[in-house]
């Protein structure tokens, strides 16, 4: 298995996962263009991705999908009330709407080689996901999970037995209070339907490591409530300090940045 990060933002969203036969984007919240170059780092193309699974229907998650659908026909997959919320979108422009197949949380479909499972995440949105993505011949899976303002054991549970994920890291809770942020939107964003902080991050990640985990990347990050570094450390000194056998060290913990292609992970 192996994945990438085109972009990772609320400016923007795509991962791209696949193996040696098959690679699915998840999300395409960024131009086109952008999507294209981002593959062709990696000597892929949009044409060899054989499909796109939307999260939910933020415009962070689907700007670029009304342009992909209608340049290269590609199948979109998602849940029914996210399918009927992007339709509603004037912003996606006209699609094919043959190209949309419903999806359904916890139960998995495949995708050529790729066995995919859709999971519940707690979101402000129509009905949105995350995504753990199988390979058919190693069994070995790989995780994006980001836009959940919370989690319990059914997300710990779903993400267990894992060898790469990219997980949300959105925000300092510090930053975020005392930042010029209006106050309705601090309570959104720290609601169990808004984002994951790096604290809160950081302790899922102590309930999910495994020894075959190769490789954690920070998603999401808020451009004005948090940075980098500050992500990794607070996201390391949770798992470090956390009630779980491992240390932050044992593990390569990067960030998925907003506006750049990030390294490719093959597990």
């Amino acid at each position: 298995m192996e994945m990438f990060s085109i972009a990772s933002g609320s400016s923007g969203n795509c991962i791209c996962v696949g193996n040696d036969n098959d690679h699915v984007l998840i999300d395409c919240g960024i131009s086109g263009k952008k999507t294209e170059a981002g593959l062709n780092q990696y000597e892929l193309t949009t044409p060899d991705c054989a499909g796109i699974l939307v999260t939910h229907e933020h415009i962070d998650h689907i700007a670029g999908l009304g342009v992909i659908m209608r340049r290269y026909g590609l199948k979109v997959y998602a849940t029914l009330g996210t399918i009927r919320a992007i339709l509603k979108d004037r912003r996606v422009g006209k699609v094919d709407e043959s190209l949309f197949n419903v999806i359904h949380p916890d139960e998995e479909f495949q995708i050529g080689t790729l066995d995919v499972k859709p999971i519940h995440i707690s979101h402000d949105a129509a009905d949105p996901v995350g995504y753990i993505l199988r390979d058919d011949d190693s069994g070995r899976k790989v995780a994006v999970v980001t836009d959940l303002g919370t989690y319990d054991d059914y997300t710990i549970g779903n993400l267990q037995g894992l060898s790469a994920v990219l997980l949300e890291a959105n925000h300092d809770e510090n930053m975020l209070s005392c930042g010029p942020y209006p106050y309705p939107l601090k309570r959104r964003i720290k609601s169990d339907y808004g984002h994951l902080s790096n604290s809160l991050s950081g302790q899922l990640l102590g309930h999910i490591l495994n020894d075959s985990i190769e490789h954690v990347f920070l998603g999401h990050l808020s451009a004005e409530n948090n940075y980098a570094p500050l992500a990794v450390e607070t996201v390391n000194q949770e798992i470090t300090d956390g009630d779980n056998p491992y240390k932050a060290k044992d593990f390569n913990i990067t960030v998925a940045s907003r506006h750049e292609v990030s390294e490719k992970v093959v597990v």
